[in-house]
């Protein structure tokens, strides 16, 4: 037997000591109630215990000594060292091997093995009574059990498929676990804080409310949520009914993530769970917010808590609840090496689906994707949302969920919204007339436009403001730097609350106050995207119902920039050619109030699998989930797909001449010695302050009239176009960015 507790791990950690560090955490996992199945406790017990026995080979042990650098000529990698001491004899062998063979990931494991034996041989002489001999046929098991496995090589013998598919999924347990807890302890952190909190805090939340209003009580959706707590669901309930609280009773005290797909809805939710929910307690060990602005949103968190440590949890998924985007969490859809990680957190949590009707077909197939594997792996998912096309629904309950799913949909009989559909482009004039017409009637109408692009904004902005003269006029959309959006989000929810009924005036925007925004408006006008997206918009108006729908609140125009229509599905603009052209007919059918119900009947009579299963949308969506099914474990898949990087983020030339003191002086003390890891965060995010997020096309065709030096890896372009704190970077009428000399 070696003694391990005489070989260093690290500086200040034995071997003996650091196994034993990352044993007591698979001891919490198992204690917490994640880790269900005892084989599979079983084998990642084995796998901690196993997974550095290969330090103690002599270059290992003289690297940590003498503090020096790997040396690829007479070292080996200690993770292929380790495997040499498990007994091939013991129960599982493979899936226990294979864990601890790709516990790292920064070399080429099996070909090490079969290619390196004269060295391997050598720095484990020492040990020769303690390990066993691997021959190249384990070597092949060991290859082809680390990747999902083939059906079409099984299809005459659907038995062994199933036995080759569940050791797949054993080993993505066992492998995924180690990860965890091996990276939990030398980080020295704790891996899981217990969820153990958020019943008790809804009660008492109903509590106080019950203080005001005796007769309020959890509605129907809520319940439903709270009866079916052990299932997956899919569940669509109209704007307003509460489904964040549905959401959170569904997950009750158990580990769980709710997933938005925009940041500025999921900044608001972990803001009211934090602060209405929660009441601000023990914040750093109970709730998360991830996304890529996490850090930055910390740091100006009004509390005590140390913000570096607080990302380090969260970033780590140790939180009993976490509130994220997409990205953050299905990139291990492409199999990047250590995938398994990510993969067998989500699947001892719940995760609730929130708005899945705004993402692209390419992303709504990742998600399905990895919805599937969540479940296969043990995991529970809601989907909780305001809009579900049936075809989408469909491919949920088939490929996701595989069938396994409770569904029900929920509305009441209040009237929201009256309708008046025009066969035209949007009409500024209309909107003019209208605002100022019920100015002159003493009227303090809070009005919302909402344009399909960012250009289109813009031009309406600008023609309401110039022409028309309207003075009490914001505009919101993606082409602010992050100080000026930031401030327009803030003025536009203080804008836009049901109790404010004294200001009038006009919002234009773009869809980024589609989603999740509780904000509410008395009249809208909008463009035509898809029916999906249209909904979502008219939730923006009379949100609550309190307002009268005897006239007309909602007008929308059909017609819109052919442009910005996708006909193929790789083919340029973001709007579904053939989506858009059945939305339009489904919406010229409609004059007066629309009711929740008939919201619910028309996307369910128009946007079926068969009148939607030969639309570019949904050929894309089979093609994007052809490509994610075909890929093999560290291959290069792109986990960036899940967000849009094809921009780049600038400083607009104006922004910088008016700023160029403070920027100028965040630059020169980044570059001092002393400034601390925090100090740069913060110092970093008032530099994004002055940043907008621009197309990378139009980047490479700009001038730059410098480029700041930000740190070694990270510069930052000064581009040369116009910009102006209430339209932003300025667009030309043909959509390009309007350069300035």
């Amino acid at each position: 037997m070696i003694d391990l507790s005489r070989y260093k791990a690290k500086d200040n950690k034995t071997v003996r000591e650091h196994s034993d560090d990352v044993i007591q955490r698979a001891i919490t996992l198992h204690d917490r109630g994640y880790i269900k199945e005892e084989r599979i406790y079983n084998m990642l017990l084995k796998a901690c215990e196993y997974h550095d026995y290969g330090k103690i080979n002599r270059e290992f042990q003289h690297r940590i000594e003498c503090k020096t650098k790997f040396d690829v000529e007479h070292e080996i990698s200690h993770n292929v060292l380790s495997i040499y001491f498990i007994d091939p004899r013991i129960d599982d062998y493979e899936i226990i091997a294979c864990s601890v063979l790709f516990h790292h990931n920064y070399c080429e494991e099996l070909d090490v093995m079969q290619n390196q034996k004269e060295l391997i041989n050598e720095l484990l002489y020492d040990f020769s009574e303690d390990i066993y001999p691997i021959g190249n046929r384990m070597i092949k098991k060991i290859e082809e059990l680390i990747n999902e496995i083939d059906k079409t090589k099984y299809n005459k013998n659907p038995k062994l498929f199933e036995i080759k598919t569940k050791q797949h999924n054993e080993l993505v347990k066992v492998k995924g676990l180690l990860h965890r807890c091996d990276y939990s302890a030398s980080a020295e952190t704790d891996i899981e804080y217990p969820a153990d909190y958020l019943t008790d805090k809804l009660d008492n939340m109903m509590k106080e409310w019950q203080k005001e209003k005796p007769e309020a009580g959890w509605n129907e959706l809520q319940e439903f949520c709270r009866k079916h707590t052990d299932d997956n669901i899919i569940v669509t309930a109209q704007t307003g009914m509460g489904k964040t609280e549905a959401g959170l009773w569904w997950m009750g005290d158990n580990k769980g993530f709710f997933v938005l797909p925009l940041k500025t809805a999921i900044n608001a939710i972990y803001d009211r769970v934090k602060n209405v929910i929660i009441k601000n307690e023990n914040i750093d060990t109970r709730l998360g917010l991830l996304h890529s602005d996490t850090m930055s949103y910390y740091s100006h968190q009004d509390n005590e808590t140390n913000f570096m440590d607080y990302y380090t949890k969260t970033k780590s998924l140790a939180m009993p609840l976490t509130i994220s985007t997409l990205d953050q969490l299905f990139d291990f859809v492409f199999k990047y090496r250590g995938y398994e990680m990510k993969l067998v957190t989500l699947a001892y949590s719940k995760l609730v689906i929130d708005e899945i009707q705004m993402y692209s077909a390419d992303i709504l197939a990742y998600l399905v994707y990895g919805i599937r594997k969540i479940i296969e792996l043990g995991g529970k998912v809601a989907i909780l949302t305001a809009t579900l096309s049936p075809f989408i629904k469909d491919i949920l309950k088939e490929e996701a969920f595989m069938e396994d799913v409770c569904e029900a949909g929920f509305t009441n009989d209040m009237k929201r919204h009256n309708v008046k559909v025009i066969e035209d482009r949007l009409d500024c004039a209309m909107i003019a007339d209208i605002y100022n017409k019920r100015l002159e009637e003493g009227k303090t109408d809070k009005i919302l436009v909402v344009c399909n692009t960012a250009k289109k904004s813009q031009e309406v902005y600008r023609i309401l403001n110039e022409e028309y003269g309207i003075e009490d006029i914001n505009l919101l959309n993606n082409k602010f730097t992050k100080n000026d959006r930031a401030e327009k989000e803030k003025q536009i929810f203080e804008f836009g609350k049901t109790e404010n009924t004294n200001d009038a005036g006009i919002w234009v925007a773009t869809s980024i106050v589609e989603a999740s925004l509780d904000i509410d408006f008395d009249i809208l006008f909008t463009e035509l995207s898809d029916i999906n997206g249209l909904f979502q918009r008219l939730g923006r108006c009379n949100r609550k119902g309190k307002k009268s729908v005897e006239e007309y609140n909602c007008y929308i125009f059909t017609e819109i920039d052919s442009k910005i229509l996708k006909r193929e599905p790789n083919g340029k603009g973001f709007i579904d050619e053939y989506l858009y052209s059945i939305s339009k007919e489904a919406i010229l059918k409609v004059d007066g109030v629309l009711s929740e119900e008939d919201k619910m009947k028309i996307i369910d009579e128009h946007f079926t699998t068969e009148k939607v299963k030969n639309s570019p949308y949904y050929k894309r969506y089979e093609g994007s989930m052809q490509l994610i099914k075909s890929l093999r474990v560290g291959e290069d898949g792109n986990p960036n797909k899940l967000r849009d990087i094809d921009s780049e983020d600038v400083i607009p030339s104006p922004v910088y001449d008016d700023n160029r003191e403070e920027i100028n002086a965040i630059v020169n003390r980044l570059h001092s010695e002393d400034c601390n890891k925090a100090e740069k965060v913060d110092l970093m995010d008032r530099m994004r302050g002055f940043m907008v997020s621009v197309p990378g096309y139009e980047v490479a065709k700009s001038t730059t009239s410098q480029v700041i030096e930000v740190s070694k890896y990270n510069k930052v372009k000064v581009m040369q176009c116009a910009y102006d704190s209430k339209i932003g970077v300025r667009e030309s009428e043909e959509g390009n960015v309007i350069f300035v000399s």
